[in-house]
């Protein structure tokens, strides 16, 4: 191993306040706001959505908390980033693995600053522009945008301030998220408030809680349940561990794991309380819809969820008293968020080029460079920001099991035993932890997979330029996992030079 290894990094953060919102800030981003009201909806029944909420629920306790212990766990043990902790626990055969998870990480991260770049946009506009009252003003806001060089633009906004946030380490990140996550919570807990508040709100609270109990029967309920859990937390992406590399011993590893999860869980119910109250509200009562009507225009929103967030809520803040000042927070909290997410994204590969022997100014340069060059596709065209979306969130599923191999190689009992026994500032994990992480886990993910798979092979299922065909899924995973695969050896001589 290399001296960088061994050393590993002596930053921490400066406080328990500073850790704790910087984690919440991983967690908390656009999937929240931007992408959880519209999956729930999508998965909605005729009667309600609240059967996607129980999968969803499920999902936190038997996939994103215990992946989330694992990740603090090996962060705070080993103080190195994803590649190089998979090399730890897994010895030099698995570095690969670990290679992926922090590809799939930064695959999303592409994309995800272009949309950081559209909320950027919405900002200005709500502060500088009248709010569109009818969809034909909001599409032409919308495609204004996408027809001129404005993505590629806000897309490098959005790169260059993330680069700023991370360009001291962990002091510059936290520094950052005590200013942001404070501020975005303040934000969601006005605007939901306020959307209660509306003459027919609680309509759409009653759909988004009714469960409709024999959609549990649907495989798909649970595949998309998982996969939005993964997005909403980001239980397995290595970014917790990213993080808990600068966290201090004296901090409890199942405490934060917790209450980082369900903190997060709560700000995307409180968005989809947001979201379901205002646009049940507005579309009932003032454009005379009915609820099957309202679920179309949650459901069909255009591409890569663009419709809900930015052609329709602009158009529904118009419709209420102090809309303007409601359009603008709302859209400095969506920004907001999503920066609380791309610093931490920006910073886990980072992380692995300075595991590597990298400076860090070298290995930021490195890593915004890259990131905006790959994002440019998904800012130019929107079928392939849907396209990535859609191959590198349900490659979530992989990077999950990929860490639950690595512990149950190494012994999930152990690691608790070790671990995760509590402590004079943390909580003690029971055994059900254990369970869940040596069979659950990597069971639901072969299971959903496969399953997920065998339901994807439809008509253009062999064409691998096809947006959402099958093809086009394991052709990209087959690209990354071979040349990780194949170049392990390359891999672990970087890591070890």
């Amino acid at each position: 191993m290399s001296a960088q290894l061994e050393g590993s990094t002596t930053q921490r953060f400066s406080s328990r306040w500073g850790f704790f919102l910087s984690v919440l800030g991983i967690a908390v981003g656009t999937g929240n706001i931007w992408r959880f009201p519209r999956i729930a909806a999508q998965n909605g029944g005729d009667e309600g959505a609240g059967a996607f909420l129980v999968a969803w629920l499920v999902f936190l306790f038997a996939w994103s908390i215990p992946l989330i212990i694992v990740e603090y766990v090996w962060g705070r043990k080993h103080r190195v980033g994803v590649v190089a902790t998979f090399l730890k626990e897994g010895g030099e055969r698995f570095a690969w693995m670990g290679a992926f998870v922090a590809f799939v990480a930064t695959a999303i991260t592409f994309f995800y600053s272009v949309v950081v770049g559209w909320c950027i946009y919405y900002l200005i506009q709500m502060v500088i522009s009248p709010l569109p009252t009818d969809t034909e003003t909001a599409m032409a806001v919308w495609n204004d945008y996408q027809s001129g060089g404005w993505p590629l633009l806000f897309h490098a906004i959005a790169m260059g301030l993330g680069a700023l946030a991370i360009g001291k380490g962990v002091k510059s990140i936290e520094k950052v998220n005590k200013v942001l996550v404070p501020t975005l919570l303040i934000i969601v807990v006005i605007s939901v408030v306020r959307a209660l508040m509306l003459p027919g709100a609680w309509d759409g609270v009653a759909y988004l809680f009714t469960p409709e109990w024999s959609q549990l029967s649907q495989p798909k309920i649970w595949i998309e349940a998982l996969t939005q859990n993964a997005w909403d937390t980001g239980a397995g992406w290595g970014l917790f561990l990213t993080y808990a590399a600068y966290m201090s011993t004296k901090q409890g590893v199942v405490k934060n794991a917790i209450a980082t999860a369900v903190g997060n869980n709560t700000v995307s119910l409180m968005a989809a309380l947001m979201v379901f109250a205002t646009v049940f509200a507005v579309l009932q009562s003032e454009m005379g819809m009915n609820q099957a009507e309202i679920l179309e225009v949650m459901k069909t929103s255009g591409p890569a969820s663009t419709g809900l967030t930015f052609i329709w809520m602009p158009q529904l803040f118009a419709r209420m008293f102090m809309g303007g000042p409601l359009a603008i927070l709302f859209f400095l909290g969506l920004t907001f968020a999503g920066f609380s997410s791309l610093i931490a994204q920006l910073e886990l590969p980072t992380r692995v080029f300075i595991d590597a022997g990298m400076n860090r100014p070298r290995a930021i340069g490195m890593v915004v460079g890259i990131s905006y060059l790959l994002g440019i596709p998904s800012a130019i065209n929107l079928n392939i920001l849907s396209n990535q979306d859609f191959v590198w969130g349900v490659a979530l599923m992989v990077s999950g099991f990929f860490v639950s191999i690595i512990v149950i190689r190494n012994g999930v009992s152990k690691m608790r035993e070790q671990y995760l026994l509590g402590g004079d500032d943390d909580w003690r994990l029971g055994k059900w932890w254990v369970v869940i992480v040596n069979y659950f886990i990597p069971v639901a993910a072969v299971t959903l997979l496969v399953w997920f798979l065998s339901q994807s092979i439809g008509a253009n299922w062999y064409d691998p330029f096809e947006a959402g065909s099958l093809m086009t899924l394991l052709a990209q995973w087959a690209v990354m996992l071979g040349l990780f695969y194949f170049g392990n050896r390359w891999i672990v001589s970087k890591m070890s030079d």
